[in-house]
């Protein structure tokens, strides 16, 4: 490998050492979960044996990704007040969980989506599309944080080779596999809880000290950003410094808005936490303390995003290795010297690494139960130890196409994956869970066309977007197809979706009414649902 100074003054020896020390102990940890881990309720559910605010905890930590602290916080010191607006998205999002998923998902389903939609319909075309609709969004997002990880590497490790960021995607993804293979969903969970744990006190730390700096006001701080910055610093402080330009630009964080509110309730990743808690009463208190600690967190990116702006510089920031990316770390550079920069560089690779665990055993997982229990195997799976043996199997093989994937795309704009995930997931997963949960006449046909309908528009429609051609921050910048205006399709793809669902069902003679009435008694009281394990 060949070390270079990715941040000015930060030591990359150091990174790496610190790094190291927080796998070292997430492994122990992992392994020590693992002793329990016998069953296909033990790999997929943890036994659903952690309480209401453990598990909301792991959600944070599995839904703060590398985007949310170092993105929103370099866009928040170069953008201002739309840098915020991610973080709006991002936690108003938590609001449609749990008003209307988290309980009735817990209370109805046994470990993946596949479960709640196969419940009330003909299971093996429905088990199918949910497992292709959860890879899909998985894959995606698997992707964007393994890209993430080679272009970090860069920045806060200073390798610069073309070979040594590979052999570094190649490390995550090793260890990936292995937490994955070794603790099931338990050892995963306690890495995110860990992970958690020192990202938000980390920010912490960053939102006090720069707070101190300005005697602990606010509008000194801010005042601070907008002198830094110069001529037009007062752009920091209203809207419109970068969706503003034009209507198209409006629209376009209009539609990505859409799919962050509507698609985070519909990443699987983040409903099969749901069922790692003993009654539906804990899932509803997991998500409510995921607000918390989520919305916590935001405030503290509000301030360290203007703090970086105040005392590192929105130019310094842009111009930087990295760009938006390198606020975070320019800023704990200023704040605390190469020990403070150390910390933040391997909490910045322990979220790429809980985030990417928490995708790889919800991917395996759907497949091993939805796939190959239920679709292959027909319910009749030849031991309690085969479903779970194949997990690890679909693990190691997702692990290995992860590496290869983020290996590719390294170099790429991965941003517009991350953005088609969460299309997907609002496009083709959400309107079906909504339907199954709260339309009587909804049926297999519905689910079908919902699914797949709502797939393969988003992709169609991401694949002719300025997000993938024609522009300078697309992903092939050599050819223009791009015929479709929007770069993120959430505000055509999900109401399509919708009305596919509703149409598929209206031309279909099923009727399922029955089934409903039990889904419905069993949604809203728990009356038969999945129990924790005992130990």
């Amino acid at each position: 490998m060949v070390f270079a100074q990715g941040v000015e003054g930060g030591s990359p020896l150091l990174n790496i050492s610190i790094f190291a020390a927080f796998v070292v102990v997430t492994l122990v940890v992992v392994f020590r979960a693992s002793r329990n881990t016998k069953t296909a309720s033990d790999y997929y559910a943890a036994g659903r044996s952690f309480s209401g605010p453990q598990n909301g905890v792991a959600i944070s930590g599995d839904y703060l990704s590398a985007a949310s602290f170092l993105g929103i916080t370099g866009a928040i010191a170069v953008y201002g007040y739309d840098g915020f607006l991610y973080s709006i998205g991002f936690l108003v999002a938590w609001l449609v969980a749990l008003l209307l998923v988290a309980e009735l998902m817990r209370n109805t389903g046994k470990f993946t989506m596949g479960d709640v939609l196969a419940f009330r319909m003909r299971q093996r075309p429905v088990r199918a599309a949910a497992a292709t609709s959860t890879l899909a969004v998985s894959f995606f997002y698997l992707l964007a944080q393994m890209a993430g990880a080679g272009i970090l590497v860069s920045l806060l490790l200073g390798i610069s080779s073309d070979a040594g960021q590979s052999v570094v995607i190649a490390v995550v993804g090793v260890i990936m596999i292995i937490y994955v293979l070794v603790g099931g969903m338990k050892g995963t969970t306690w890495v995110q809880i860990i992970k958690a744990a020192l990202l938000i006190s980390g920010a912490a730390v960053m939102t006090v000290w720069v707070l101190g700096r300005y005697g602990f006001n606010l509008s000194g701080l801010l005042g601070g950003a907008v002198e830094r910055a110069g001529a037009g610093g007062e752009g920091l402080l209203n809207p419109g410094a970068k969706y503003g330009a034009t209507d198209t630009t409006k629209i376009d964080f209009l539609s990505l808005a859409l799919a962050l509110v509507l698609g985070t309730a519909g990443l699987p990743h983040v409903l099969m936490r749901f069922y790692t808690v003993p009654t539906a009463k804990d899932a509803r208190r997991s998500v409510v303390w995921a607000i918390a600690l989520i919305g916590l967190f935001y405030l503290f990116s509000l301030v360290l995003g203007y703090g970086a702006a105040a005392i590192v510089g929105p130019d310094t920031i842009a111009n930087a290795p990295g760009g938006e990316n390198a606020a975070a770390p320019l800023l704990a550079l200023e704040l605390g010297g190469p020990l403070l920069l150390g910390f933040i560089a391997a909490v910045a690779f322990a979220t790429i690494l809980a985030v990417v665990a928490g995708l790889t055993i919800t991917a395996s997982a759907s497949f091993a139960h939805d796939v190959y229990a239920n679709v292959i195997k027909k319910g009749k799976v030849d031991s309690k130890h085969a479903e779970v043996r194949v997990a690890r199997i679909t693990a190691l093989v997702i692990g290995a196409v992860a590496i290869v994937g983020g290996i590719g795309a390294k170099d790429q704009n991965v941003a517009f994956l991350v953005a088609l995930a969460f299309a997907v997931a609002a496009s083709a997963n959400l309107p079906t869970i909504l339907y199954s949960l709260f339309w009587k006449r909804f049926n297999t046909n519905g689910a079908l066309w919902s699914i797949y309908g709502g797939l393969t528009i988003t992709i169609l429609l991401i694949a002719f977007s300025p997000a993938v051609s024609g522009g300078p921050k697309s992903m092939i910048k050599t050819v223009d197809f791009a015929w479709f205006p929007l770069s993120n399709p959430g505000l055509v793809s999900i109401p399509v979706s919708f009305f596919l669902g509703w149409l598929g069902t209206r031309l279909s003679s099923e009727h399922l009414e029955d089934k409903y009435n039990e889904m419905e008694v069993r949604s809203l009281t728990g009356a038969g649902s999945e129990k924790a394990t005992p130990h």
